[in-house]
């Protein structure tokens, strides 16, 4: 269950079954059998009052292509039910002129259009935020204004459901994350607790060479290899026990790699994380 206000997000690589659910979510599929509920509401049988609440952006947006960029906000708006209180805000922000808003959207480049899908998404200030890939298409500098948007509607209270592929993305906004395998669930965790269960390397150089192994036995330290004066370390939990070791030693240099959530994802993927139950 994704909680009221939290950052959430989805992860699975391509053909796991990420943007079926979202479809499901939205409403648009009907579930062969489980079921789904959107706001205290099931999004089948009562589409059009859970989209209302919903702020959308498809993985692969499809906008009217005679319309304006000026035209299709307007419209979209009528369609949401609400007055487009954030509009100026995130013009402002994704950098959408009045000239560009007054061209036709067939002359849009791939990231104008996305810059377009997530502005109708926003402008209506939804209560929920559903993004299938929302920095696709986009240049750095644009990635980082929808960040900015993402955070500005976290502090509000706003809850935020998003599935990417660019996991530092996901690392750097999401709270918690959901990973699904083959069209199943496999783990949903905190980022904290996931970075806790990764296995990481420390690179450790000491003073003396030919020490017998100084870390053998130490709780968190699963492998310890020699080079010379240099052990490399795979640390996985704790690693105060490691600390208190080598403050007691002659360390010349010292290097302990951070835990990545794309270490995670690729260890599920690559058959060592749990598979699909069922």
């Amino acid at each position: 269950m994704v909680g009221q206000g939290e950052v959430f997000g989805f992860l699975g690589p391509n053909g796991s079954g990420k943007s079926t659910t979202i479809h499901l979510l939205m409403g648009f599929l009907q579930p062969t059998r489980g079921a789904a509920q959107v706001l205290g509401k099931d999004p089948w049988s009562h589409g059009p009052l859970v989209r209302a609440e919903i702020g959308f952006v498809p993985d692969s947006p499809a906008l009217y292509e005679t319309f304006t960029g000026q035209e299709l906000l307007d419209f979209l708006g009528t369609l949401q039910g609400r007055p487009p209180a954030l509009r100026s805000r995130i013009l402002e922000l994704l950098e959408l002129s009045k000239r560009d808003l007054e061209r036709p959207i067939r002359g849009y480049s791939r990231g104008m259009r996305q810059k377009i899908a997530l502005a109708q998404a926003f402008q209506h200030d939804p209560q929920l935020l559903i993004l299938d890939e929302p920095t696709e298409g986009l240049d750095p500098l644009m990635q980082q204004a929808v960040f900015t948007l993402l955070r500005e509607q976290h502090e509000r209270g706003h809850t935020i459901f998003m599935s990417s592929h660019i996991l530092p993305d996901v690392e750097r906004l999401c709270e918690r994350v959901g990973v699904v395998r083959a069209g199943r669930l496999v783990l949903v965790a905190g980022m904290e607790e996931l970075r806790g269960k990764q296995v990481r390397h420390m690179r450790v150089v000491l003073g003396r060479e030919g020490l017998p192994n100084p870390f053998a036995g130490l709780p968190g330290v699963l492998s310890a290899q020699r080079n010379g004066q240099a052990w490399h370390l795979q640390v996985q939990g704790d690693v105060n026990p490691l600390l208190r070791v080598l403050a007691q030693m002659d360390v010349r240099d010292l290097v302990y790699e951070p835990a990545h959530l794309e270490d995670a994802f690729l260890e599920l993927y690559g058959g060592k994380g749990p598979a699909p139950q069922g």
